[in-house]
């Protein structure tokens, strides 16, 4: 049999087994694993002495586009993606303008034809009464699920009464992802933000903040019966109260809130490691730490937010929150490995098994034939340092910078196709919209 590609010698990565084999490619799709004495190919790449994972997700980026494209645009960010192993995206709706109609939706879609390098899918934005324009989205191809704001963030996207927020849930068929601050508190507790002083952030946006509206979140699904999934959680007292709330809510955490600590990484980083929900305390970083290793976090993305420099620079609370992390996403995932805190099966599984489970995704998230042939290819024992120079997004700049990680990103292969190789983006923006069962 002639494939379009053979990957040999490789060890591949599943959420439940690692083992080797060779992978045959044709027409995008992988069409078998195993020995594949009797095949040929039109390339073959050796991957010897590399792991193969099942492309990885990044479920939560902020690709800035439309309305804020001078720090970020569909087609940088997708670079800055698959620069780091990333095969596909979910994007968020707070843009300007938010997209909370079927029209903005569908104009997005368009933006990212021929223009995205990886595969990707947008959520729509939730508002109190849009529900019949959730409606019209949710079937589409490229549409994630519905974003909620229950506290305010980046944007002016804000369903802050939990009344409103319940009946979204119960009218959507699509999974519902949620920004959990309780807004009334957030409005309370302003009083705390201190000009010119970075660290009152944490006094401001307090556990209690995350906590009481996760609770009210938990509480709701329980009640409709009905699957939500909570974003970029914080707090140890969140990850005991999820941990015993499995059955209809799942929950994601970035790499930053088990990179850095409050107050040191406000020392080291000032404005540039302001993020909502924030940056806490030692003790909540090892419990989410802790939860990483034994496998109660569900998913972990990035919250890429990139701002400029001169945003970034300038004097809190006028500085906005958010970093970038797509690029390094992996790269810290694969160092955490290297550190003995999580094994490559849970890398797997919260970056690509668990996103397509909950998500219900279609032909992704597998080594195995019919699956889509999307792979991010790495070697475990490369170092490699990170510097703002390396970085693709349109900020030009890592929290990251400076830090040596042991695992590297060798290749990201969508649908068959070398997309980046050895430092270099290689193939064209062909990404497509991601499709759902």
């Amino acid at each position: 049999m002639i494939v379009d590609l053979i990957i040999k010698n490789g060890t591949c990565v599943a959420h439940d087994k690692i083992f080797k084999a060779d992978i045959a490619v044709k027409k995008g799709k992988i069409v078998k694993v195993d020995d594949l004495e009797n095949f040929k190919a039109k390339q073959i790449i050796d991957a010897k002495g590399m792991h193969i994972l099942p492309g990885a997700f990044d479920s939560q980026c902020h690709f800035r586009e439309p309305g804020g494209e001078h720090k970020e645009d569909l087609k940088s960010g997708s670079m800055a993606a698959v620069a780091g192993g990333i095969t596909s995206i979910f994007d968020m709706p707070n843009n300007k303008p938010s997209i909370t109609t079927e029209k903005l939706f569908k104009k997005k879609l368009a933006r990212a034809k021929n223009r995205m390098f990886c595969e990707h899918a947008f959520y729509m934005g939730a508002e109190k009464d849009n529900i019949d324009e959730i409606k019209k989205v949710e079937k589409l191809d490229g549409c994630c699920g519905i974003k909620i704001f229950v506290g305010s963030s980046t944007g002016n996207l804000l369903v802050s009464d939990f009344n409103d927020v319940g009946n979204i849930i119960k009218k959507t068929k699509k999974r519902v992802s949620l920004h959990s601050e309780e807004e009334n508190l957030l409005n309370a507790r302003k009083k705390y933000i201190k000009a010119n002083d970075v660290k009152s952030h944490i006094v401001w946006r307090n556990p209690a903040t995350a906590l009481t509206s996760t609770k009210k979140l938990v509480n709701i699904a329980n009640k409709l019966k009905k699957k939500i999934h909570i974003l970029h959680i914080t707090t140890k007292e969140e990850v005991a109260l999820l941990a015993k709330n499995k059955k209809y809510v799942s929950f994601e955490i970035t790499p930053q809130h088990v990179s850095f600590y409050a107050p040191d990484c406000y020392d080291k980083l000032g404005t540039y490691a302001q993020m909502n929900p924030p940056i806490r305390s030692i003790s909540h970083y090892k419990k989410l730490r802790s939860a990483l290793k034994n496998s109660i976090v569900d998913v972990i993305g990035s919250d890429h937010a990139p701002h400029s420099k001169k945003e970034k620079n300038q004097k809190y609370p006028d500085s906005p929150s958010g970093m970038p992390g797509v690029q390094t996403l992996l790269p810290v995932l694969l160092d955490l490995y290297a550190q003995k805190l999580i094994t490559l099966n849970q890398i797997v599984k919260m970056t690509s098994h668990n996103v397509v489970k909950i998500f219900n995704i279609k032909n992704k998230g597998e080594i195995k034939a019919g699956y889509d042939a999307d792979f991010s290819i790495v070697n475990l024992n490369k170092k490699h340092k990170i510097t703002n120079s390396q970085i693709l997004s349109k900020c030009k700049w890592t929290p990251y910078h400076g830090t040596t990680f042991q695992g590297k990103v060798i290749g990201t292969i969508i649908r068959g196709n070398k997309v980046y190789w050895n430092n270099k983006i290689v193939g064209k923006a062909n990404g497509q919209p991601i499709k759902f069962n």
